[in-house]
């Protein structure tokens, strides 16, 4: 079956069999979130989230960049951002929001930069695959800002409490070797096999159990905020809406067969 592609202001939007490809499109501002990026992101996200022909995401950049941050200077006249309104920032949280809420696997593809929102945009994403050219910074700092799209909350739980404020307060551009040293991606590859690794792993994603995959992605996320007992009490809940689902008899009778199973979400 052919792609469904539809070409938005900002962004492009690609379903090829469950697998949805956001690519942000700027590519004369390295991707930089305007306006109509970020209604168009949220309009998506949450379309995502309802959607149960969509097994997986990836968030990718065109031009050979993924996303440099915020575009500050829309609309303005060159001589500075225009001022930034709560209204405005309480937006831009409701799109990190509906990020965090898309129970599928997100995936984000990072060559090139990825700095200020637009590392937050890839950190909100579930796996970070990034070719070895990528650059990474928490710039927020070097333009008179604090953290956003989730940065304070995000940072802390992935690389821990003294690394994230190193990125942030001194807001270096880190190379992708040591993004990874730190914790901040799952892979980084030479940019030519950059494409065909997450497509594999797009197409792993979306073959997988959609109820389970998104049990064990929601279990992991809460995890920070509930104790063990809590844990457990969780995992026993989303087992046994598991053991109540087609897809498990299926994978048992798979198993059983010696063959790979095929699962429908149900």
């Amino acid at each position: 079956m052919a792609p469904d592609t539809r070409e938005l202001e900002s962004i492009t939007v690609e379903r090829s069999d469950g697998v949805v490809t956001i690519t942000l499109r700027r590519p004369h501002k390295k991707n930089a979130a305007d306006a109509a990026m970020w209604n168009e992101l949220l309009d998506e996200f949450r379309t995502i989230a309802g959607n149960s022909n969509d097994r997986a995401v990836v968030i990718t950049g065109a031009g050979g960049n993924f996303c440099s941050g915020a575009d500050l200077w829309q609309g303005g006249s060159g001589d500075g951002p225009p001022p930034h309104q709560l209204s405005a920032m309480r937006h831009i949280a409701d799109v990190c929001l509906a990020l965090h809420r898309i129970p599928q696997p997100t995936v984000a593809k990072v060559r090139g930069v990825a700095v200020g929102a637009g590392l937050n945009l890839a950190l909100s994403c579930d796996l970070i695959v990034a070719s070895e050219n990528a650059r990474f910074s928490e710039i927020f700092a070097k333009r008179g800002l604090s953290l956003d799209f989730g940065g304070s909350w995000l940072l802390p739980r992935l690389v821990g409490m003294h690394r994230a404020k190193e990125l942030a307060l001194l807001a270096e551009i880190i190379d992708a070797e040591r993004a990874a040293h730190m914790g901040l991606v799952n892979r980084v590859l030479p940019d030519d096999e950059l494409d065909a690794f997450v497509d594999d792993w797009a197409a792993r994603l979306a073959s997988g159990p959609p109820i389970a995959l998104a049990m064990s992605k929601r279990l992991l996320n809460n995890s920070m905020h509930v104790t063990l007992e809590e844990a457990l009490d969780d995992e026993g809940l989303s087992q046994t809406v598991n053991f109540g689902t087609k897809d498990t008899i299926e994978a048992i009778k798979a198993f059983m067969e010696k063959r790979d199973p095929v699962f429908e979400g149900r």
